[in-house]
């Protein structure tokens, strides 16, 4: 498992900022932050990936390069993963999207289920799948949608991003899914009774596109 901040770099302050109760002011500000630490996220994936040799004619002649075997496909649970999402895609520019959308469904008793509404989705057999999301709270939501998504595909390899996860989340993940890679920001130790991540951030969906009815 790949923890951000455990890495001294500029990517860090981004991390930082969206936290930051005051700098959470500026919306735009906010999904700038996600779609950053989507590009760092993609670019410290893609060197696990595999590459090919290539040549490159020049306007003086042929440089020897490397090419992207193959892209990975990148997913994201709708509609606080867009921002992050979109950093990835910055990256991985020929990259086809998976989007799910879900949502907690609270029942009666106080707890709550998750509930996946639609799933828009490439081929995914025999392919690379990046999962995305800004919160790893319960790890219900991304684990639901990953094991919705490889009962219909054979996926060769799973990555899954999210910027703060809990220490509940992650063990859920990690149970519930084995082989995928997990890419965190920064993993905080609790959670609210109502399943915020504390001292999270808040909700990353209101913070990027305004409250919810």
């Amino acid at each position: 498992m790949y923890e951000l901040n455990k890495t001294n770099s500029v990517a860090n302050t981004y991390l930082a900022e969206l936290r930051d109760i005051e700098i959470q002011k500026d919306p735009a500000r906010f999904r700038r932050n996600l779609e950053r630490l989507g590009e760092y996220f993609a670019f410290e994936i893609s060197k696990t990936l595999k590459y090919i040799d290539t040549e490159t004619q020049t306007p003086l002649g042929i440089a020897q390069t490397k090419a992207l075997l193959v892209q990975p496909v990148l997913g994201t649970i709708l509609r606080a993963g867009l921002p992050l999402h979109a950093g990835m895609l910055n990256v991985f520019d020929r990259a086809e999207s998976v989007f799910v959308t879900a949502y907690r469904k609270v029942h009666s008793s106080g707890t709550f289920s998750i509930q996946i509404e639609n799933i828009s989705t490439p081929n995914l057999t025999d392919r690379i799948l990046i999962m995305s999301d800004p919160m790893l709270a319960t790890g219900l939501s991304m684990v639901l949608c990953c094991k919705e998504l490889m009962a219909r595909f054979k996926i060769r390899e799973l990555h899954i991003v999210g910027l703060i996860a809990s220490t509940e989340g992650i063990r859920h993940v990690q149970a519930n899914l084995p082989s995928a890679k997990l890419w965190i920001g920064a993993i905080d130790e609790e959670m609210t009774s109502k399943s915020y991540i504390v001292p999270g951030l808040g909700d990353a969906g209101d913070l990027a596109f305004g409250k919810k009815l």
